[in-house]
């Protein structure tokens, strides 16, 4: 079975689907409210010593929880899904992901339009990682591997600790100067977004004091980066590269408990958000029923245990499309290919950029 484009799912589903679920639920509001009451509540007991030092590392825990949580009350708001208003969705989007001190902009640019429009694409995608062509031309390649999330690297976990954080700044001074992927006014805010963050945490940490703050901000925001990275690596790094965009392909779905997937918006269900970027992962359950029903032999979905577990056991550079291989020890994997897709995706290598420039990509709309 060849790649198929994404909008070519999306048309047959769309169909399926309520017409309501394309509507925004600023409902979902109610979720960083509370996100923002809880980490609010856990700075202040961390500040005021409230349950004595043995508390702390609890305070830490739900406060590092509730930073998470923001960040997926962000990650819809700033794809439409929650409030249509630009500006309010800038406003909300910051708030949200206050704690990473991200831009909100940089996120669009980076995940919105970069990501969404080129899942996978080895060229073109941020988050993709390197083909072994690019790990042998590369140094800040070869040394970014090292630190990765996978086998024979015990250094990886500092990923799940910072990986998130990490990239984000990773992210900022790779387009903060480059033309293109921003227009210069939105490189510019970007920027005095992700200073006007800092500038925030300076001031928490001049009022709570430098101990306090070890545990009001620093660990809070290690569990927030596991939370997150933990979801967005088992996203595609399990997946091939492609030519085409195909989510029921280069993309995995994660489960968790019922009440966790509740809690944490349903962020794991990621094949379909790919699918409908800007519906609200509240309808996401629907757009997964349809898909298992639909295309039960190409839908591809695992527990994040089982995917996190899969992650740390194989290697993350790309010989082939399907193909991930250690340049170190020569430990090799295959990727996560669905049983009816064959040799086009399989065998092939990953392609140059002459060849991507015919490649099909799926119509999704996302939103700037």
């Amino acid at each position: 079975m060849n790649l198929r484009a994404a909008s070519t799912y999306a048309r047959e589903v769309r169909d399926a689907l309520p017409p309501n679920v394309f509507h925004p639920v600023p409902s979902r509001l109610a979720w960083l409210t509370l996100h923002v009451a809880l980490a609010a509540a856990g700075i202040y007991a961390v500040g005021h010593g409230i349950g004595g030092w043995w508390a702390a590392p609890a305070w830490s825990l739900l406060i590092g929880h509730s930073f998470a949580g923001a960040a997926f009350v962000g990650h819809e708001t700033l794809h439409g899904c929650v409030v249509r208003h630009r500006g309010l969705r800038y406003a909300v989007g910051w708030i949200c992901f206050l704690p990473f001190t991200m831009s909100p902009r940089l996120w669009v640019a980076w995940h919105n339009k970069t990501h969404h429009g080129n899942t996978m694409d080895v060229v073109h995608d941020p988050d993709a990682y390197p083909t072994l062509e690019a790990y042998h031309a590369s140094r800040v390649t070869r040394v970014a591997d090292y630190f990765s999330f996978g086998a024979s690297r015990p250094q990886g976990l500092m990923t799940l600790a910072l990986g998130f954080t990490g990239q984000s700044a990773q992210m900022l001074l790779r387009w903060a100067g480059r033309p293109g992927t921003m227009s210069k006014p939105e490189r510019r805010l970007a920027i005095f977004e992700t200073l006007l963050g800092l500038g925030v945490w300076a001031t928490v940490g001049w009022f709570v004091g430098p101990t306090h703050f070890i545990f009001a901000y620093l660990i809070p925001l290690l569990l927030a980066n596991a939370v997150v990275i933990g979801y967005i690596l088992t996203n595609h790094s399990l997946s091939p590269l492609t030519d085409v965009n195909d989510p029921l392909v280069n993309s995995l779905t994660v489960t968790v408990p019922s009440f966790i997937q509740r809690v944490h918006l349903n962020f794991g269900l990621h094949v379909e958000h790919h699918l409908f970027p800007s519906m609200s992962s509240a309808y996401a359950p629907l757009v997964r029923a349809e898909l298992q029903r639909r295309w039960p032999e190409r839908y591809q979905s695992l527990p994040l245990a089982t995917a996190l577990g899969r992650l740390f056991r194989t290697p993350r550079v790309y010989a082939t499309q399907t193909r991930l291989h250690d340049p170190r020890t020569g430990l090799e994997a295959s990727t996560l290919v669905p049983r009816t897709t064959s040799s086009p995706v399989a065998e092939s290598a990953p392609s140059d950029a002459g060849q991507r420039a015919a490649r099909l990509v799926g119509d999704v709309s996302f939103c700037e």
